[in-house]
């Protein structure tokens, strides 16, 4: 016979007291009293089926996974802000009755500064960009080189420009990369991106090189390290070429990368990892980039979405 899931606790997690306080002490209406109530027991029930037993062991993680959980559920913004309205209360409550040493609600995030991101390309126009710089030119080979490691690698703007011959280990496939801070980190190449770095430094690199390359990887027309505003360009160039309607911009390569390894199945550390994010939190916003592009499709497509 299967196992029930475990009911809550309203006493171990102390929602009589915290209801006694909205009414008495803070004054609170009625209808806040009751919509706060309904709040903290929807919160109360998701942390127990989660093993949490007491307000103590809830965490600032367990409360981003709850959050997240309820934009999930479909619930409006304005629902979720009040859910994260009552939960502060509720902690702020907790708190100054000395019944928890911490508040973990205290950097919970709202509807309201969620990170957006800019389009995302698809896997279709990734190719076009790419395919748009083999055209015929002088520096194509850079240029397809450039993109083909910002995409395969997920590289911020920064990394693609800072990025040196000696850095680039073709045979092992990887390259190593100083992001933010000075902090070093060893990422994956591909085998396109193999290839098409491996080209441009055999067949062109050399011709550019005029000894003001500071072993730079990729040089501009007169020998010299590309600059942030000439990688734009370029990669401005080659959206135009391929014909890309939607706004793309260097982070847009990176965030595509992020998207694409996570909608394949990849692990959110490793993509961390990849992506050079200290904290994971950072990484989970194209989990919930991937579920908003997933309701989006059932919506479409579901006779009763």
């Amino acid at each position: 016979m299967p196992r029930r899931p475990r009911l809550p606790d309203s006493r171990a997690f102390m929602v009589d007291g915290f209801v006694e306080y909205l009414a008495f002490e803070k004054g609170a209406s009625s209808r806040t009293v009751e919509a706060y109530k309904r709040d903290l027991a929807r919160m109360v029930e998701w942390v127990t089926l989660k093993g949490v037993d007491s307000p103590e062991a809830v965490d600032p993680a367990a409360l981003r996974a709850f959050v997240y959980h309820l934009k999930d559920l479909g619930l409006a913004p304005s629902s979720i802000r009040r859910s994260v309205s009552a939960i502060r209360t509720y902690f702020a409550y907790l708190s100054g009755e000395g019944k928890v040493e911490r508040d973990p609600s205290g950097r919970l995030e709202t509807p309201k500064r969620w990170r957006t991101l800019p389009a995302v390309l698809s896997a279709a126009d990734v190719r076009r960009l790419l395919d748009a710089a083999s055209l015929d030119s002088p520096l194509a080979l850079r240029d397809r080189a450039m993109l083909e490691l910002a995409y395969g690698s997920g590289l911020r703007v920064s990394e693609w420009i800072s990025a040196k011959v000696k850095d680039v280990a073709l045979d092992e496939g990887v390259v190593r990369i100083f992001g933010k801070g000075g902090k070093e980190r060893i990422v994956p190449m591909g085998r396109s991106a193999i290839g098409a770095v491996a080209l441009y430094m055999r067949a062109l690199r050399p011709d550019l090189e005029r000894g003001a390359g500071k072993g730079i990887l990729f040089l501009n027309a007169r020998g010299k390290p590309l600059t942030r505003m000439g990688a734009w360009e370029i990669l401005r160039k080659h959206v135009k070429r391929a014909g890309i309607t939607v706004r793309v911009t260097p982070h847009t390569l990176r965030h595509s990368f992020a998207t694409h390894l996570l909608e394949g199945g990849a692990d959110l550390r490793a993509v961390q990892e990849m992506l050079g994010h200290v904290d994971i939190s950072t990484t989970q916003i194209y989990t919930h980039v991937d579920r908003e592009y997933l309701r989006s499709v059932h919506k479409q497509f579901h006779p009763r979405g």
